[in-house]
């Protein structure tokens, strides 16, 4: 799915309404009965709602909102700033609708601070829309502030209002905090980054039926990474095939006390698919290792850490998980990435021995995925204000290396080295324990070796991760599931797969 500017937004409303026979207000009252289908179908239990609404096109949905609610049977109020100041033109069009009724009533904003919110009213947010250019002030700064205190159910009409669709205000900003976001369309890129997506809550697309025209050929280079790109990216196992067609993989990790990070990257390698799997590891790894992963072959690389890293030019690498950083284990490493020159997976320690150094960033073979998170990431690359500037970083040293870089987050970012992002949505809190990465590392190798390209292969396993971790969530909660159950969901996820995939008659 695209993701576009709130600029693009605009367009597209454009777009739409020059290509169909729609108007504007039609458009709008198009939106809202999506808003109020989801509203209705729900929020069951609540049958009270206080819409706070804007002078603009957004304050122009919750005011349509407000009509379609109570006609379904909802007690519904309407909050303005005045009733008679200046509104939009769809937005007064809908005000005198609303006026037509005589159930619902127009308030002032002041009257907020006397009216029942009770545990059973649902506040809605049509403050401010994807236009907003500046931080709120004045009465929609203390407006917003009270209603963020309210202990009712909060959902914001297409963005929280004081939150920018595209970038980041200042840290002081005041904005709504929502519960649920009804956006429209495709996801705005506030919603996917950690400074600004707590504001949002759950996020909810509806579909208002844009024109697709607009879609197909408008350029973007961020995306969501959906089930339909999955999708057109997945390979079912095919019949006639055996361990030869789906590479070869060494998870190359571990040391004295941290085997079992070489031990999830392995488990994670062999259940995603490769062929032929290979750990290379320290002798003292040897029994844990045989004993947990007895598919995967064990090849010596040191006594208590890596102290030799084989070269072979038909294996795909996996490098990092608990290797550790001491001297020994620094000068295999860099000796090996000047000899082998193939794409690779680096991460954790791998990463954290090329940061030492700027210069070793030029060993990074061509086309290698490497997997920091955020501190990992500034150690290699240098600090940044937020995450927008970090991603903004992240794309100038994807092309400058030719690497992409997986950026771990709530949202992990797929990088390319043609500046393109992808934004994953699936995953939860839960991922939040030592080991997640280590099991994302086994994944990408495990798909580099049997043949997916790069991007795909990145694209893929990031979401067959977080997909994998819902499962689990599902299963054992965010909070006692571990990275095994994890990797024991990996089986149900290809399940899941071949279904959509697979051609029936």
């Amino acid at each position: 799915m695209k993701i576009f500017t709130a600029e693009q937004i605009r367009q597209w409303d454009s777009f739409t309404i020059s290509r169909e026979p729609v108007s504007s207000i039609q458009l709008m009252e198009r939106a809202v009965e999506a808003l109020a289908g989801w509203i209705s179908e729900n929020c069951k239990n609540h049958k009270k709602i206080a819409i706070f609404c804007g002078n603009g096109n957004n304050g122009g949905d919750g005011l349509a909102l407000a009509r379609i609610l109570y006609t379904k049977g909802f007690d519904t109020d309407v909050f303005v700033q005045n009733p008679k100041g200046k509104f939009s033109d769809d937005a007064s069009v809908n005000l005198k609708r609303l006026r037509d009724l005589s159930g619902i009533s127009v308030r002032e904003f002041k009257e907020a601070d006397h009216y029942n919110f009770d545990t059973k009213t649902i506040i809605i947010d049509a403050l401010f829309g994807t236009g907003l250019s500046r931080p709120l002030k004045g009465v929609f700064k203390e407006l917003v502030e009270v209603l963020n205190e309210e202990n009712c159910i909060r959902i914001s009409v297409d963005i929280p209002s004081g939150l920018p669709a595209d970038h980041i205000f200042e840290d002081d900003t005041v904005i709504f905090k929502a519960d649920y976001t009804l956006s429209f369309q495709c996801w705005k890129k506030s919603f996917l980054h950690p400074e600004t997506g707590k504001y949002t809550g759950k996020v909810i697309i509806l579909d208002i039926g844009l024109h697709k025209g607009y879609l197909q050929t408008q350029v973007t280079h961020d995306f969501v990474i959906d089930g339909k790109v999955v999708d057109s990216i997945f390979k079912p196992r095919q019949e006639f095939s055996h361990k030869g067609t789906y590479g070869k993989v060494t998870m190359a990790g571990g040391s004295y006390g941290k085997i079992g990070a070489a031990v999830l990257a392995t488990r994670s390698a062999m259940k995603i698919g490769c062929g032929l799997t290979f750990i290379l590891a320290p002798k003292c790894g040897y029994e844990i290792l045989q004993i947990s992963c007895p598919e995967a072959m064990f090849t010596e690389g040191g006594e208590e850490c890596l102290e030799y890293f084989p070269v072979e030019e038909d294996m795909v690498y996996g490098i990092g998980p608990g290797m550790g950083t001491n001297e020994q284990t620094e000068k295999a490493l860099l000796k090996f990435l000047k000899e082998y020159h193939n794409p690779l997976v680096l991460d954790a320690d791998a990463l954290n021995i090329i940061a030492k150094n700027q210069k070793n960033l030029d060993l990074i073979p061509k086309k290698s995925v490497i997997t920091p998170h955020p501190k990992e990431f500034e150690r290699l690359f240098g600090s940044t204000e937020n995450s927008f500037e970090r991603l903004k970083l992240a794309r100038e040293k994807a092309a400058e290396f030719t690497i992409y870089i997986v950026l771990k987050d709530h949202h992990t970012q797929v990088i390319t080295p043609q500046g393109k992002v992808f934004y994953n949505i699936t995953g939860n809190a839960g991922l939040a324990k030592g080991g997640s990465g280590d099991i994302l590392t086994g994944i990408l190798t495990s798909l580099l070796a049997q043949g997916y390209y790069e991007e795909n292969a990145c694209i893929l396993a990031v979401w067959l991760h977080g997909r994998a971790a819902d499962l689990a969530a599902e299963k054992y909660s965010k909070e006692s599931m571990l990275p095994t159950d994890v990797i024991n969901e990996f089986g149900n996820v290809f399940e899941e797969l071949n279904k959509r995939t697979t051609v029936k008659l």
